[in-house]
């Protein structure tokens, strides 16, 4: 591999997920930065970069999970502190881009949010963003500088096939129509067949999902239910009643961002079908909620691969999110 020039080079955590941080880090051939955290007797928040960034390369890795406002804050506040430090490149790494979902104008005097936390991204000082499977393709118009957004998709793959899942009685299930096209890229990948259900969100907790999938399943042994996030898992658990329902006799659980909120890990894993929940890394899972269904893939390698070649000037094609490319 290419050797990085770590002088010319800085790359910091925020403190949402530092052990995706140093992986990245690892992967790079750098060390990870200091980065000094406090908090004043007003309840605001202290930040500060342990090195000097003045002149180089400034990669900030920060996922916006819970607590997320004060995530985008610190996010914020490191992005403003290298620009204002003089570094000449200032890229903010968001392996799990929350406000992703709030995507649409879909009711009355609400905010596109992630149209406006893209902007004051871009505001706060960042020059580039690279994150991981949009919830929509649209919400990468809405940045107003250069963006990258990443697929985990290749290392599903990778993974899939070395346990010997993607076999002529699995078929690859999208929980909804709108999440069809990366199913369909995912199943060719492993080389079996696609199915998407038709799914309507009532609440956080609650989904309906149509008797569209029951001729599309049929004749199939094992599900693989391919998502880009599992939250309160109301979608994955109706669906996979409904998979059970018409004859699937094993699940597999697949999903980028895995938050599993609201005790939908262990509902997950008290379905007797779901023998294997994978994920990956872009959302810290503590270890006690760990349990033997659940299989963790770093992306570290991902985001590090990128940014090596970001650097070098290559192509990423291969690693993009809406790419066709296998290799």
């Amino acid at each position: 591999m290419y050797s990085l020039n770590s002088n010319d080079l800085r790359i910091f955590s925020g403190q949402s997920h530092p052990e995706l941080a140093a992986g990245i880090a690892t992967y790079l051939g750098i060390p990870l930065g200091p980065t000094h955290f406090d908090r004043y007797s007003n309840d605001n928040l202290y930040v500060q970069l342990g090195a000097s960034v003045r002149g180089r390369i400034v990669f900030i890795v920060q996922s916006l999970i819970q607590p997320v406002s004060e995530r985008i804050i610190e996010l914020f506040m490191m992005l403003d502190i290298a620009r204002g430090a003089a570094a000449a490149e200032v890229h903010a790494i968001i392996p799990y881009y929350s406000y992703a979902r709030s995507d649409k104008k879909d009711a009355p005097r609400i905010s596109i949010t992630a149209r406006l936390i893209a902007d004051l991204l871009a505001t706060a000082g960042a020059t580039h963003i690279m994150t991981m499977t949009l919830h929509s393709p649209q919400v990468h118009g809405f940045f107003s500088l250069p963006t990258d957004p990443l697929t985990a998709r290749f290392v599903f793959a990778r993974h899939i096939s070395e346990s010997g899942l993607n076999t002529k009685d699995s078929v690859v299930v999208s929980p909804d129509i709108g999440r069809a096209k990366p199913a369909s890229r995912f199943a060719r990948l492993l080389g079996i067949s696609m199915a998407a259900a038709q799914k309507e969100r009532i609440s956080d907790y609650e989904v309906k999902i149509g008797d569209t999938l029951e001729r599309q399943v049929k004749g199939y042994r094992r599900a693989l239910v391919y998502d880009d996030e599992i939250a309160t898992g109301a979608t994955v658990l109706e669906l996979s009643k409904l998979l059970v329902h018409y004859g699937i006799e094993e699940i597999v659980v697949i999903c980028t961002h895995g938050l599993f909120t609201a005790g939908s890990l262990q509902r997950l894993y008290d379905f007797p079908q779901v023998t294997r929940i994978i994920t990956t890394d872009t959302v810290p899972i503590p270890p006690e909620k760990r349990g033997s269904k659940l299989e963790i893939i770093s992306v570290a390698p991902v985001f590090g691969e990128a940014i090596r070649r970001n650097l070098l000037r290559q192509p990423i094609g291969d690693l993009f999110s809406y790419s066709e490319d296998e290799d």
